[in-house]
Protein backbone atom coordinates (compact mmCIF):
# COMPACT_ATOMS: atom_id res chain seq x y z
CA UNK A 1 0.00 0.00 0.00
CA UNK A 2 2.69 2.49 1.03
CA UNK A 3 4.72 1.46 -2.04
CA UNK A 4 1.90 2.31 -4.48
CA UNK A 5 1.27 5.65 -2.75
CA UNK A 6 4.97 6.52 -3.02
CA UNK A 7 5.04 5.54 -6.71
CA UNK A 8 1.99 7.74 -7.40
CA UNK A 9 3.49 10.70 -5.51
CA UNK A 10 6.85 10.37 -7.30
CA UNK A 11 5.29 10.06 -10.78
CA UNK A 12 2.98 13.02 -10.15
CA UNK A 13 5.86 15.19 -8.91
CA UNK A 14 8.01 14.28 -11.95
CA UNK A 15 5.08 15.05 -14.29
CA UNK A 16 4.51 18.34 -12.46
CA UNK A 17 8.17 19.31 -12.85
CA UNK A 18 8.10 18.59 -16.60
CA UNK A 19 4.91 20.64 -17.04
CA UNK A 20 6.38 23.47 -14.94
CA UNK A 21 9.55 23.60 -17.06
CA UNK A 22 7.56 23.58 -20.32
CA UNK A 23 5.24 26.36 -19.09
CA UNK A 24 8.20 28.40 -17.82
CA UNK A 25 9.95 28.17 -21.20
CA UNK A 26 6.75 29.11 -23.06
CA UNK A 27 6.21 32.12 -20.78
CA UNK A 28 9.84 33.20 -21.24
CA UNK A 29 9.47 33.12 -25.04
CA UNK A 30 6.24 35.14 -24.85
CA UNK A 31 7.82 37.72 -22.53
CA UNK A 32 10.88 38.03 -24.79
CA UNK A 33 8.60 38.57 -27.81
CA UNK A 34 6.60 41.22 -25.95
CA UNK A 35 9.80 43.03 -24.91
CA UNK A 36 11.09 43.00 -28.52
CA UNK A 37 7.77 44.34 -29.82
CA UNK A 38 7.76 47.12 -27.20
CA UNK A 39 11.29 48.16 -28.21
CA UNK A 40 10.29 48.21 -31.90
CA UNK A 41 7.31 50.46 -31.18
CA UNK A 42 9.47 53.08 -29.41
Amino acid sequence: MIKTVLIIIISVSIFGLIVFVLVKNAMKKKIDELVKNKKKLK
